[in-house]
This record gives C-alpha cells, structure tokens and sequence, in this order.
C-alpha cells in the first residue's frame, strides 16, 4: 500500500523551479556543537567516568594512602530507526509536472520533486532527531529517551524549578540556572547555557530596552530592539546555545564534553535513498528509505543543572 500521496497544484504558465515547505528545524544540537559526537558505535559505548577525593596531604617519611578514586560508567546505546516511504508514478501523471516523468510507460517521478522529497526527508529527520535529542521518550515510536527525561529521572542531577519566561522575568530566571552551577565546572571552557527558543526570544527582548530587566531603555549599545543580528550571545560569561528541542520553559547548563549523542555511522543520518521498484517487481512504486542509529547519554549527572517550568 503506497503512502498516501495529496496533490494540489494549478498550472499558470511555465512553472516556477524548485517547492518550497515549512521552515524545517536543523538538528543545530549535533550541526552546531551542543554534545561530543561519539560515532561508530555498533551496539553499545561504555562512557567511563571517574572522580577523586581531595589528593594533597602533609608530608610524612612514610608513604600513606590517602584520598578516593571512584570509577563509575554509563552506557549509551543508540537504537535502529528507519524512514519507508512508498509512492505511486500514477499519481504524478495527471499533475502539470507530468511532462518531466517522460514519454515511456517506463516512466520515473518528476525528477524536480524526487530531488526535492530527498532533500525534505533529510531535513524532517534532522527536525525530529533534533527534537528526540533534548525532549525524547522511548515509550513514543520513533524515539529514544530525551536528555530532559534522563535528567528528571536523575537525583543527582541539579533541580532548578521556574516559571513561565517572559522577557521581564528572563534575566532572573537565567541567573538562577548560573547560581545552582557547581563550582568545580564553572569557567570550565566548554560549559554552555543551553535553552529553549522561547527563552532566548524573551533575553534577545529584554536586552533590546523593553523590559524591567534592561539596563536602560534603549538596551544594548543603545540600538533598542535593532540590536542582535543572530550573533553569539552569553550570560554572566557563558556561552549561550539555543537547543531547538528544548520545550518551552527549560533551560541547561552543562559541559558539551559530557553530553554525549551515539550512532553508528553519521553519514546515514543524512542519506536518503530513493528505489524505482520497477526493474524489481513490475510494481509502479517508488520507495524512499532512510535507516540510522541514534541515542545520547551523560556522564556525571552531578554536574548539570535542569530548569524547568
């Protein structure tokens, strides 16, 4: 049975080159740096972790032990997902761009769409891994445990409960992210302050002037809300990485280096296949195929702090 397939189109004229769909998120988490990327993991990576009391003692002519060395590890495991798609030539042949299929009953789908469903199958798997990264529950088909659901069901993770974010209260909200970090990661190089779109909207906002939290009411370098321009952007001196799989209301702070997401080969994330079933059993169906390994993991889970609504 073939996927079900809408058509609505009007031919006016020569045809504009190209489709254009929804704004697609990117997977930014993995593109832009958020985790460590561990790749060729077949079935299971053992993450180690280890952690030692205070090491400097008093000098003494004798040699005695001091101190502690705790080994601990967690196992990222990605799990196997796949994209099946199924169409029908036939129901191309009625569309205006039915010309581009050729003449022959042998025909193949219009070579413009078939570039573009490649291209849109990618990116919506880029969209949905991005999402399953940072919100995921194993329990949704299609998805693996999200950082958020390991984190709330972590006691040593840091609890941080808030509220709603506005642009009035956001600087206030951040700073109590910042306070509960623990001293031994902060001004660590790669700590980041991860949060979700609407949070960075509400700091972008009150950075602009309009907001009780301003520092003045013409904002940064006094250009009101002309201002940012996309541009990287901190608070209290950490970076700040908008994850776009946070949920609403949810903040971060953790370092990348024990953020972890696991595949096999990374490339399958991005390749998307498309078979002509013809030559193969005479059907008119053309099938798209996607199939990759994806899971993420934390290391010390002492050493993050979760805010959340």
């Amino acid at each position: 049975m073939a996927t079900t397939t809408t058509i609505t189109t009007t031919y006016a004229g020569e045809k504009l080159q190209g489709f254009i769909s929804a704004a697609l998120l990117s997977a930014n988490t993995i593109e832009n740096g958020g985790v460590s990327v561990k790749p060729n993991v077949k079935f299971k990576a053992v993450i180690k972790s280890l952690a030692t009391g205070t090491l400097i003692a008093d000098d003494t002519c004798d040699f005695t032990d001091s101190s502690s060395v705790t080994l601990d590890e967690r196992i990222l495991e990605p799990e196997t997902f796949q994209v099946n798609l199924q169409l029908c030539k036939d129901d191309f042949r009625s569309d205006w761009d039915a010309i581009s299929m050729g003449y022959s009953a042998f025909d193949s789908l219009p070579p413009s769409f078939a570039d573009y469903l490649v291209a849109h199958v990618a990116a919506k798997v880029a969209e949905e891994m991005e999402t399953t990264i940072w919100s995921g529950t194993n329990a949704t088909a299609g998805q693996f445990d999200g950082f958020t659901t390991l984190f709330a069901a972590d006691g040593d993770v840091i609890d941080v409960t808030g509220t709603a974010i506005t642009a009035s209260n956001v600087i206030e909200e951040m700073g109590k992210v910042v306070d509960a970090i623990p001293s031994a990661i902060y001004g660590k190089e790669d700590l980041k302050l991860y949060v979700s779109k609407n949070v960075m909207k509400a700091y972008v906002r009150a950075l602009g002037g309009f907001s009780v939290a301003a520092t003045s009411n013409a904002g940064t370098d006094n250009k009101g809300t002309q201002w940012y321009d996309n541009g990287a952007l901190s608070f209290d001196g950490i970076s700040i990485f908008m994850a776009n799989g946070l949920a609403d209301n949810k903040m971060v702070a953790a370092q990348t280096s024990n953020l972890y997401f696991g595949t096999g080969v990374l490339s399958d994330l991005n390749q998307v296949k498309v078979l002509d079933m013809a030559d193969l059993d005479g059907s008119q169906n053309v099938r798209v195929i996607a199939r990759f390994t994806a899971g993420i993991q934390y290391g010390f889970g002492g050493e993050i702090v979760y805010y959340t609504a």
